[in-house]
């Protein structure tokens, strides 16, 4: 019987111990962790969008990822950012088996209906990818063409608002470098995709003779983190987001993907 207590004594101890080295890791909104140091954040990604998030020798790389874990910090958080793919991000969130998504999601209408957006951090357009000697010269030449889409993007809704949502010259990919391949291979005449995707893709393969053209039909558009409905991080990632731009931390990041110095007059305005 001693023995038994003595035991007991010791088991109780060891659990008291485990108890108290808990991890710093969250996986749903509340952003709980352990004792002392910076609770982690679990981000969501896909990570076929370069420049904002690619993979690069089994790491997620890119604007975006420089961007949220800046923010992340500022609010005082780690984050961890995962790639799971473009749908199953919106289910993540939507389950709340994540903190937070970032992958260039552009804020509209639908979205927030059932999800939570932080204030705009990007100002981006759809524009459209070609050949060199295509004849298009507009978004209005794509009506009797083929134009290659990533599913489920505005790039999608804004070439379904052009042709229609059912027209078969619609081809819709899991991601945009399959819409790209798509282009290459002769199966598409166009892409119609956010500006600096396509760009950054024609700039860094000035061989293959494409082309970006824009078009006023093209509305802008402003991305955001997004969370879970009535997450409670949304409210500090503003105030930090809102600080890296005031701070210059956020024109350095933007500088160091895009060589170029950020406007954020339209920005701000939005936020």
């Amino acid at each position: 019987m001693k023995k038994f207590k003595l035991l007991a004594m010791a088991a109780a101890v060891f659990l008291f111990f485990l108890s108290a080295c808990g991890t710093s890791e969250t996986s749903g909104d509340s952003g709980s962790g352990g004792d002392g140091g910076k609770k982690t954040l679990r981000i969501v990604t896909d990570a076929a969008y370069a420049p904002f998030e690619y993979q690069d020798k089994g790491d997620v790389v890119g604007f975006d990822i420089d961007f949220i874990k800046a923010v992340a910090k500022e609010a005082g958080y780690e984050a961890k950012v995962e790639h799971v793919g473009w749908d199953p991000l919106f289910v993540e969130i939507k389950g709340k088996t994540a903190d937070a998504a970032v992958s260039a999601i552009t804020i509209n209408d639908e979205r927030k209906q059932t999800y939570d957006f932080s204030v705009p951090y990007f100002l981006s357009t759809n524009k459209i990818m070609i050949p060199k000697d295509s004849p298009i010269k507009s978004a209005e030449d794509l009506k009797d063409k083929v134009v290659a889409v990533q599913n489920g993007t505005t790039g999608q809704e804004a070439v379904e608002a052009l042709l229609g949502a059912e027209n078969k010259n619609i081809k819709k990919f899991k991601d945009n470098n399959l819409a790209i391949m798509e282009l290459k291979g002769g199966g598409a005449d166009a892409v119609v995709a956010d500006n600096t995707v396509i760009e950054e893709y024609v700039k860094n393969n000035p061989k293959e003779n494409f082309v970006v053209i824009e078009d006023p039909v093209f509305e802008k558009e402003f991305y955001g983190v997004m969370f879970p409905k009535a997450s409670k991080l949304k409210a500090e990632f503003d105030k930090a987001i809102k600080a890296l731009m005031e701070n210059g931390e956020y024109a350095k990041i933007y500088n160091d993907w895009f060589k170029v110095d950020p406007d954020l007059t339209e920005i701000k305005a939005q936020q």
